[in-house]
């Protein structure tokens, strides 16, 4: 009788095992549940495409998809052999709240060529299996481009200039601190640096450079810009030689008459503008040994465009033994520089003197008046007869 109750009671206890260890069969613990509603919900790379060797942070943001668990991680690392972590990875239990997003930070350094690399985020839960995440991260070795869009044909001793520059972002990322160094030997620059700051991916900034040079040397431009926090430049050196400037604004004095009226000297004319770029703020004047008077001392002709013309007229007086004095045309070019020219003029003791000028003789065109008129009237009396 003991004994039967004995098997009864193992028989009940096997069954009540049996039963137990069948529901924990079919339940799946909360922690489980949790680390399978946390997933990477963003990566963000500083900078955002890679130079080979540089260095930078990439932040992997996690969210916990749960409305009342919480997920607790003990393990986070980051890399691979392209893209290697050179920060510590993380060791500490952290624990992620219900709907919430916990960042973790690396540092890395891209240890590969151009191309498009997925390196690893990995994170181990307390509880669960571990959760990996690939992400995409560029390595672009092309540098910001510096380019001349116009200078002068030659430059001039002491005389300023403009460059006319462009700066372009070919990458795949934008870039920080960009900023122009100008300089050279014997080169006074205006201003030595310009600061342009961001430049986004793809897009490019006009910059102009003044510069003035003392002898012909070399115009060095250093471009220094930041791909995250690493510091990277670019070259370019332009030589700087003097001569004619072809483009430049060429005034010439024409058709200038010169009267004696025994008091005061009258030289009138006109001024052409025989080059290709205006000339701003032309003026005439009467220099020594002829000493100006009113009413026109100097005669401001103005801005001429090319190919335009103005009239002037100087009035002076010189010693009575003076037979010629010069007239001085000066004008100012796009920066600011002044030229001088001058012309001699004969004084006549009294009276009117042509000077010489180098427009069309007067007496072949006259003669082509004449005779273009002679025949006019000719073929007119034909026609009359005819009728």
């Amino acid at each position: 009788m003991k004994t039967s109750r004995i098997v009864i009671l193992t028989c009940i206890l096997l069954s009540l095992c049996t039963i137990i260890g069948t529901v924990s069969a079919y339940e799946t613990p909360e922690s489980i549940v949790a680390a399978s509603k946390v997933y990477v919900s963003s990566v963000t790379f500083d900078p955002g495409a890679f130079f080979t060797d540089d260095t930078g942070t990439v932040t992997v943001a996690v969210t916990n998809g749960n409305n009342n668990l919480s997920s607790v991680v003990n393990h986070a690392s980051f890399g691979d052999q392209n893209i290697k972590m050179t920060s510590t990875p993380y060791e500490s239990t952290t624990n992620i709240g219900p709907l919430q997003i916990q960042p973790f930070v690396f540092s890395v350094t891209a240890n590969a060529l151009d191309g498009t690399y997925y390196p690893t985020f990995s994170m181990s839960f307390r509880d669960a299996d571990s959760l990996y995440y690939r992400a995409a991260v560029e390595i672009d070795n092309r540098p910001l481009e510096l380019t001349v869009v116009d200078k002068p044909d030659a430059f001039t001793q002491g005389k300023k200039k403009t460059v006319y520059l462009k700066i372009s972002n070919p990458r795949k990322n934008d870039v920080r601190n960009v900023a122009l160094d100008v300089s050279g030997d014997g080169i006074t620059a205006t201003p030595s640096r310009i600061f342009i700051g961001d430049l986004a991916h793809g897009t490019s900034v006009p910059v102009n450079v003044s510069m003035t040079p003392d002898k012909e040397t070399k115009l060095a431009l250093t471009l220094n810009y930041d791909n995250g926090n690493n510091p990277h430049t670019v070259d370019l050196n332009i030589p700087v030689t003097f001569g004619t400037d072809k483009m430049q604004a060429n005034p010439v004095m024409s058709n200038v008459v010169v009267r004696n009226d025994g008091t005061v000297i009258h030289v009138t004319g006109d001024v052409n503008n025989a080059g290709l770029q205006t000339a701003n703020t032309v003026t005439v004047a009467a220099i020594a040994p002829a000493v100006p008077q009113d009413p026109y001392k100097t005669y401001v002709v103005g801005a001429l465009k090319p190919d335009d013309f103005g009239s002037f007229e100087v009035t002076f007086t010189a010693d009575p033994a003076v037979t010629s004095v010069p007239i001085q045309l000066s004008y100012k070019d796009a920066d600011g520089n002044i030229y001088n020219a001058n012309q001699d003029v004969n004084i006549p003791s009294s009276g009117l003197s042509q000077q010489k000028t180098s427009g069309p003789p007067l007496v072949p065109i006259i003669a082509g008046i004449v005779i273009l008129a002679v025949f006019i009237g000719g073929w007119f009396v034909y026609l009359r007869k005819k009728q």
